[in-house]
């Protein structure tokens, strides 16, 4: 591993808070190479702060973490890597959805309500897409689209209303 972004990870347990802020902004500006050392460091991670702000750093990098993030908790079913790398996905908002919505056809159960948990974090930007999916021809993904609806609340149970009414 890179020295800088071995040291730069390492300051993301820091006591001091500025240090850690600072850590993440110069892992965002490694960028791409960074992702997969920070994906290590989350599975590696021993407390909770260490954890959200690895978390914090995948976020920052943005677009370029969705994919490796994903597959990483495909492999790895730790519920604490999984909670925060989902809280990662769900930071980064818009470019996740398609991604996460694909990624739910898995037949890892639990892995599914992570990926759930990371789109109803990104909220209303995730609707249109979930909406879609109400009539996805993957009885796994149609259900999960629901579910996560559902759950979303005042967000997403209109669509689920509507698209009810258009069976009946």
């Amino acid at each position: 591993m890179d020295k800088e972004i071995a040291q730069q990870i390492a300051a993301l347990a820091d006591p001091a808070i500025d240090v850690r802020h600072d850590a993440i902004a110069v892992l965002r500006g490694i960028g791409t190479p960074a992702i997969v050392h920070l994906i290590q460091a989350l599975a590696e991670a021993q407390d909770n702060d260490h954890r959200w702000y690895t978390a914090v750093a995948l976020s920052q990098i943005g677009e370029a973490t969705i994919v490796p993030l994903i597959d990483a908790m495909k492999g790895n079913n730790g519920r604490e890597f999984r909670r925060y790398a989902a809280a990662a996905l769900g930071e980064i908002g818009s470019p996740a959805v398609e991604p996460l919505i694909m990624a739910m056809g898995s037949d890892d159960r639990e892995l599914r309500g992570f990926l759930s948990q990371a789109l109803c974090r990104i909220g209303a930007p995730a609707v249109e897409s979930l909406r879609q999916r109400l009539d996805d021809a993957d009885e796994i993904i149609r259900s999960c689209a629901t579910l996560t609806l559902w759950q979303m609340g005042e967000t997403g149970l209109p669509v689920i209303v509507e698209h009810a009414g258009k069976d009946e």
